[in-house]
């Protein structure tokens, strides 16, 4: 399973809403919102990622959340 994939289906568990994105340099653009302790168990999940998958590291940043009300689900873009 690809890494979006597998971010999204962990996202679900979670309860999360919003998308996660391949980039032309190969890194992966994931935005998630939810309540603050599920995007940071998902973001622990992201430095891992599913089994096989080569993570350098993750960076993070705050948006906010009201930028983002009509997301529905969770996405692969």
């Amino acid at each position: 399973m690809l890494y979006r994939a597998c971010a999204r289906a962990e996202a679900e568990r979670l309860g999360l809403v919003g998308w996660a994105l391949n980039l032309a340099d190969g890194r992966v653009e994931v935005l998630a919102v939810g309540s603050a302790s599920e995007v940071a168990e998902l973001a622990m999940w992201l430095e891992h990622g599913p089994p096989g998958a080569h993570v350098d590291g993750i960076e993070s940043e705050l948006a906010d959340a009201n930028n983002y009300e009509a997301l529905q689900g969770f996405r692969c873009k």
